[in-house]
Order: structure tokens, then C-alpha cells, then sequence
């Protein structure tokens, strides 16, 4: 037969596109064409399969015409992904494997020059993507590393392949299989067990800065955002850091959408199974690496920090653009990123855990040092960060520069096992209430599960005109004093847990 079809994947997002890897081979003057929207890298497959099938011991059908179409043609291809593929369509079409074998299995891999595989990225949203399509199971025939990764899917079929010619053995015609032949690299990959034991930094490392730990173990309970204010050398960074550790173990579903994620971008390491991840990108960051983009699109920080914690130190550094591009995750926890011919959509239900100084010299309102800037070079700086981002965020938190006697007379606090634990009892009190964490609550759902006396909302009607909050700054008030109740193992808000929340709210509108 003259004409092989073989199936591999393109990835779209976090979603698997069916790609026919079609082999024809003619007669006529001897060439090689890809076509089908293929990318440099796989145009570049040409050569690479050349030569592993060579270098393999194959046969290559050096007479032919052969023509290779990765369809359908409008799908942009990337990656060596389909080098694999193109290699077994080449050989199936000239007779040397066996082309109706091949219809059952799923093919991913780039070829050395020698035939060996190489990883690819994305082997597990790829795995994650199969396996949620209805139908019968297909088989995954993918490179170490990647076979491991991708057999991390539940239910899924996954083979692994070291060599072109593990691969080739397996699709041998009947009669040209010597018994008893050796298969060192062809193996089915089994999900290998997962620790979930997770180590952070230790909350228990900060000595003092009280105030500021209750504020993380509060943002923890609820998945409420904060920013830290505060001098050069007071903590911020440090705190942030730990934060990680305060938050509740993965569940199996939230390890899984985390590490598709990272695999996407080639990030995934099985030793940070169910570990939550802490992005912490530079200032210099743009908004694409913030927000995700490129072509085909790829996730960015904000994804990569789905179910963990985005941590952005010198919070007005960063450009305005790619601050402002957070305003609608923070509030829907996706980002959707289009382009001219395609879109796609990540998942971004992430922490946001900033740091700022207050002034551009650091030291403003700090004891022992003077600051050197000016009332209008304090307000340039505190005038980058506009006042819809500063809303959205929850908790605006002073961290004091502690003195150096002080701090060396503090005694240790909590250590984070301790906070996690009553974290993970607040929101399980909230789980079971309305089956969701407080920061999700929307504002219908507010009256249900956020319900006030009379005095409460007196208090809290003074409060929000005095301090001109807006409607979505008092919607947060709300949300804060239910997660302190909850922390508190309170059954409603009462007037104490409001005066807290209410008490991260004023310095939102007095700091800036």
C-alpha cells in the first residue's frame, strides 16, 4: 500500500486536536514534502526522520515521491511532536509495519538523529485531553519521561517507547517477528504511586509581624488576595514566600489541572506532584508573560500559578499594561487569549500576594530612617497602580520594619502546620456551607450566607461612606468578615468580625 494514516495530537490550550499524519508515496522525480500547516520545527521533521529511519536499519524509499499532509490543513502544527508519527507513515506506506495496527494507538515524539525519542511538552494535558473524550481508550505511545508524565491521567493507555525501532517491533508483519526478539525500551507505563507530603518554607521562621501573619492566615482561609506595604527589609518577601505552606493540601483533581498546566510549558517535575506552586515573576515581566500569548498561544504566570500563589514583589515596577491585564482574572479566575485565527482559554485561580514599598526611597512613615522623597514623587509612584486593581484586591496589610534588638527578642511564632490546620477547617466550614471558598461568593449569594442584625448594618453603612468605598470594596468587606467568623468557628458575622475585615479595607483607602 502506497498510502498510511497515522494519528497524533496538536495542542490547543489545554485541549488535544486529532491530527491525520497522511503518507502517500508515488512515483516520480524523488522528494519529500510536508504540508498542512506545518511550523518550521516540523517542516524540519524531513530531515530527522531521514535520517533515523537510516540510521535504524530501515529502508527509506529514497525513489519516491513521497508527500506527508498533517490534517486538517488550517490546525497551526508545532514542535516535533510528529516526528514519530511521519517516521511509522513513512514505513507503513512503503510496506515495512503494518498500516491497519496503527489506527488503535496515538503517536507523540520527536526523533534524534540516531532514532532514539525525546520528551515532547504537554504529554499530560494531551493524556487528560484523551481520556475525556467519550468512546474507547487509545493507546499512547510516547517517549521517557513523557509516557510517565502522561500515564498520570486516570484510565489512560500508556506506552513507552526509547527507540524508533521499539516502536517499529511492535507493528512488524506476523510472519517477519523472531520469537523471542528482545524489547528493552517498550514497555506499558503503569501511575506510579504519588507522595503528597509536600514541603514548604516554615511560617515559623519569621520571628514577630503578628499583625501581618493573621492577615496571611486569613487570605489563606478564604482565597482572598493581599498586598504587603512596608520598608526595605521588613519581611514582605518572606512572608509571601511561606504562604504556600498555610494554604490545604491538593486534592487529586487540582495536582492533576496544575500539572497539565506546567507540562505545557515544560515545567512539570513529578517531585512537585501536588505541591502548589508560588510564581514569582520579575518586575521587568510583560503583560504576554503574565497573562499567556505567543502563537500558538501558550499559558503565562498566571496560569502556571492555577490553585497556587502569584507572588509579585515591587508591585508598581511592573509594567501598567501587564498589571491591568490581571483585573478580569482575579475576578473570573480564566483567561482567554485570541488571536486572529485561534483562541484559547487557561485556567488562572490563582493567590495574588503583592509587595510594595511605600515610597520610591522605601523608607516613608518608617522610624529610624528619614525619607528622602517628595509628597509628588510619592504620589507618581503610588499613582501606577490604578485604583480598579487596588479594589480588587482584598487585604492591604502595613508590615513594620522591626527594630534589630527587637526582632532578635522575639519569640518564634506558629509554625504553618498549625495555621494550615485551622485554614483548612474554615474552608471546610465554608465548603459545606455553600460549596465554595468565601472569595468566590458572588453578590446574590452574599445575603444568603453572609446575613447581619441590625447593628452590623449600621456599622457597616458608617463605614463604607466615610471611607468611600465603592460597591464591589464593600461586596469584599463582607466576604473577609465571613471568612474571619469561619475562622473564628462562628455560625454568623458579628460586629467584631466585620471591625477586622474592615480594618484591611481602611488601609486601602487611606495608603494611597
Amino acid at each position: 500500500m502506497s498510502l498510511s494514516l497515522v494519528q497524533s495530537c496538536a495542542l490547543l490550550g489545554l485541549q488535544a486536536a486529532d491530527v491525520t499524519v497522511e503518507v502517500h508515496l508515488a512515483n516520480g522525480l524523488p522528494c519529500f514534502t510536508l504540508v498542512g500547516l506545518a511550523d518550521v520545527e516540523v517542516k524540519e521533521a524531513r530531515e530527522r526522520v531521514r535520517s533515523a529511519i537510516l540510521n535504524s536499519g530501515l529502508e527509506f524509499p529514497h525513489n519516491k515521491r513521497i508527500t506527508v499532509n498533517l490534517a486538517p490543513a488550517d490546525l497551526p502544527k508545532d514542535s516535533g511532536r510528529f516526528d514519530l508519527a511521519i517516521a511509522l507513515g513513512v514505513l507503513a506506506a512503503s510496506d515495512q509495519i503494518r498500516s491497519a495496527a496503527l489506527a488503535s494507538h496515538v503517536f507523540a515524539g520527536e526523533l534524534s538523529l540516531s532514532g532514539m525519542l525525546r520528551p515532547v511538552r504537554g504529554a499530560l494535558a494531551m493524556s487528560l485531553a484523551l481520556q475525556s473524550r467519550p468512546g474507547p481508550v487509545q493507546r499512547q505511545v510516547l517517549p521517557p519521561d513523557s509516557a510517565e508524565e502522561a500515564a498520570l491521567a486516570p484510565g489512560a493507555e500508556v506506552y513507552r517507547a526509547v527507540h524508533l525501532l521499539d516502536v517499529v517491533r511492535q507493528f512488524l508483519p506476523s510472519d517477519t517477528v523472531a520469537a523471542g526478539d528482545p524489547e528493552p525500551g517498550w514497555c506499558r507505563v503503569q501511575a506510579a504511586p504519588v507522595a503528597h507530603d509536600a514541603t514548604y518554607a516554615d511560617l515559623i521562621d519569621v520571628k514577630g509581624q503578628g499583625g501581618p501573619k493573621r492577615a496571611l492566615e486569613i487570605a489563606a482561609a478564604g482565597g482572598h488576595s493581599i498586598l504587603l506595604t512596608g520598608p526595605p527589609g521588613s519581611g514582605k518577601s518572606m512572608l509571601a514566600q511561606r504562604f504556600a505552606g498555610l494554604l490545604p493540601p491538593m486534592s487529586e483533581a487540582e495536582a492533576l489541572q496544575s500539572a497539565a498546566l506546567a507540562s505545557l510549558c515544560g515545567r512539570f517535575e513529578i517531585a512537585h506532584w501536588a505541591r502548589r506552586p508560588t510564581c514569582s515573576p520579575h518586575h521587568s515581566a510583560s503583560a504576554v508573560a503574565l497573562v499567556g500569548g505567543g502563537s500558538p498561544p501558550r499559558p503565562g504566570e498566571i496560569s502556571l500559578a492555577h490553585h497556587g500563589v502569584l507572588f509579585l514583589d515591587e508591585l508598581p515596577e511592573f509594567p501598567r499594561a501587564a498589571l491591568e491585564a490581571l483585573r478580569e482574572p482575579l475576578e473570573t479566575g480564566t483567561i482567554t487569549i485570541a488571536r486572529a485565527a485561534r483562541r484559547a482559554e487557561f485556567p488562572a485561580r490563582f493567590q495574588l500576594i503583592a509587595a510594595m514599598n511605600p515610597c520610591p526611597c522605601g523608607y516613608r512613615g518608617a522610624s529610624g530612617r528619614q525619607c528622602r522623597c517628595s509628597p509628588d514623587q510619592v504620589a507618581r509612584y503610588q499613582g501606577r497602580l490604578s485604583g480598579p486593581l487596588m479594589d480588587r484586591i482584598d487585604l492591604h496589610v502595613d508590615v513594620a520594619a522591626l527594630p534589630g534588638d527587637v526582632l532578635l527578642q522575639s519569640a518564634s511564632g506558629e509554625a504553618s502546620a498549625a495555621i494550615r490546620a485551622r485554614v483548612t477547617m474554615a474552608r471546610q466550614r465554608a465548603i459545606t456551607r455553600q460549596q465554595k471558598s468565601n472569595h468566590l461568593l458572588q453578590a446574590g449569594e452574599l445575603d444568603r450566607h453572609v446575613v447581619l442584625d441590625e447593628a452590623c448594618v449600621q456599622f457597616l453603612n458608617l463605614a463604607a461612606n466615610r471611607l468611600g468605598w465603592s460597591a464591589r470594596g464593600t461586596h469584599r468587606v463582607l466576604k473577609l468578615a465571613r471568612t474571619i467568623a469561619d475562622l473564628g468557628g462562628a455560625a454568623g458575622v458579628q460586629t467584631a468580625h466585620l471591625a477586622e475585615a474592615m480594618q484591611y479595607r481602611r488601609l486601602a483607602a487611606t495608603a494611597l
